[in-house]
């Protein structure tokens, strides 16, 4: 009874302690004006939550993705937050976690195929940061990539190995992502839903109408997923199913043509899985992209397609975008293009290493082409080359172009047979929703250069390592499945 007494006085004091650092944090923020002072209570809760128990601290940062902010500190650096310091510190305490525990590492995760072709993707941008023409920059890029890797691939691949971590991760993205699609679209509908405010009403959750999309669009393939956990009709069943309605209707007042079509190829990919197909579909389109592309570079066709300068112009009815669009009249297709010259232009000049990780920005001015020029190419906002094939051959040479396109095609591939192996109907529904994932992320990075932003990079490689461990699960049922007898 004692004991007892005096654990309850341990607490007491302790919560006690803990409010006069929050009273004393909040008094200094608003004395000083440092505001940044009333978070420390915070940053001392999410520290100790870490040391106790660092996966319900990974948990708690996937459900802040969708309410992530960006902020800009001065004129140079930005963050998200709260997402980008809790993915540092959690990439910290992996470090500490895999130095205490290195014996407790699963090799064959590391092993892994596609494990081996991420590190090679990564060792491949360490290279071409040591080589780059601004330094400081790439490194930049380096860092990030460090913890993007570091936690939403191996430390994912420690923490989600079961179906009911795939609902955790379900439920946690799920809640705070209707919570931005429902607020957002209120807002939009005050607005009559015009194509010209989309911008503003996604503000603060999301930089922009295409990040808000990307995240929808990715997300999708999970809520089809957990579709198939409850019975129809069932509460938690009729929730998801409004919820992906909702979701749908988000993409679609979106006004976003990359998220369109990525929905519309995630379907066609479920059954190129299906019917195993997809050698078939990877011949076709590297076929496609290999004409496309030659045709384009003969007797510099692509000169063909310059803009009208005058007509290429921002338009405020997403009916009007769409006829600009294969009008060539539209002034982000045309902008895009510009930028996309000029990155071919760099990368004959750099064809090996690349100008650097993250690089693009701060030299593709000179290579431009002035016949593609249009009203934005100013670029204030100094946003990047808007495909994240084509930035990845300008920063990282045809070599790291190479690495990743190989790792994205063994992922469709590996994928496909990790599909027909697994033989419960559950984990094949999983494997079939990283692989859409992928698939939708991939289809978003021809036209955008997001896979390093908190809104798209953490499905990605949660995707990647969930292929894995479901192909390492199939692996040792396989080899604990008894041998067929023999009767002679």
């Amino acid at each position: 009874m004692n004991n007892l007494a005096h654990g309850f006085s341990s607490i007491k004091s302790q919560i006690n302690l803990y409010g006069w650092i929050t009273v004393v944090s909040i008094f200094m923020a608003i004395l000083t004006e440092w505001y940044f002072l009333a978070g420390i209570p915070v940053f001392l809760l999410i520290a100790l939550l870490s040391i106790a128990d660092f996966k319900k601290l990974f948990f708690l940062l996937l459900g802040f993705i969708p309410l992530s902010m960006e902020i800009q500190i001065g004129s140079t650096l930005g963050t998200d937050l709260p997402t980008e310091p809790l993915i540092v510190g959690l990439m910290l305490v992996y470090f500490f976690y895999v130095i205490a525990n290195g014996q407790k590492l699963r090799g064959d995760f590391i092993r892994h195929p596609i494990s081996i072709l991420l590190l090679l993707h990564f060792g491949w941008i360490f290279v071409t940061t040591l080589t780059s023409n601004f330094f400081l920059v790439s490194l930049k890029f380096l860092l990030a990539k460090t913890w993007y890797i570091t936690v939403f691939y191996f430390m994912a691949g420690s923490l989600i190995q079961s179906k009911e971590d795939i609902k955790k991760l379900f439920w946690w993205v799920f809640v705070p992502l209707i919570f931005t699609i429902s607020f957002i679209l209120l807002r939009h509908a005050g607005l009559d839903f015009a194509f010209k405010d989309v911008n503003k009403v996604v503000y603060p959750f999301y930089r922009n109408h295409v990040s808000y999309a990307c995240l929808m669009a990715l997300f999708f393939p999970f809520i089809w997923l957990a579709a198939k956990w409850y019975p129809r009709w069932n509460k938690y069943w009729l929730i998801i199913f409004f919820g992906g309605f909702l979701t749908l209707i988000g993409i679609y007042f979106s006004f976003t043509r990359a998220a369109y079509v990525a929905i519309v190829l995630a379907g066609a990919t479920f059954f190129i899985i299906k019917w195993r197909l997809m050698k078939t579909a990877i011949g076709v389109t590297i076929i496609g992209l290999t004409l496309l592309l030659a045709f384009l570079v003969h007797r510099n066709n692509y000169l063909e397609f310059a803009p009208d300068y005058n007509k290429t112009i921002t338009h405020e009815s997403f009916d009007n975008l769409l006829e600009a669009t294969y009008k060539m009249e539209d002034i982000s297709t045309m902008e895009r293009v510009y930028r996309w010259v000029a990155g071919f232009y760099m990368s004959k000049e750099e064809r090996f290493t690349g100008f650097g990780p993250g690089n693009f920005t701060n030299f593709y001015k000179i290579y431009t082409v002035r016949s593609f020029r249009t009203y934005v190419s100013h670029n204030p906002e100094n946003s990047g080359i808007h495909s994240y094939y084509l930035m990845t051959m300008v920063e990282q040479g045809i070599p790291g172009l190479l690495i990743f396109i190989v790792m994205t095609f063994f992922l469709l591939l590996k994928g496909e047979t990790i599909y027909h192996q697994t033989k419960n109907p559950e984990n094949r529904r999983i494997v079939l929703m990283a692989i859409l994932c992928i698939v939708v992320i991939d289809c978003l990075l021809m036209i955008n250069d997001m896979l390093e932003t908190d809104k798209v990079g953490p499905f990605f490689f949660i995707s990647m390592a969930i292929l894995v461990n479901w192909d390492l699960k199939n692996k040792k049922e396989s080899d604990s499945s008894p041998l067929p007898s023999y009767s002679g």
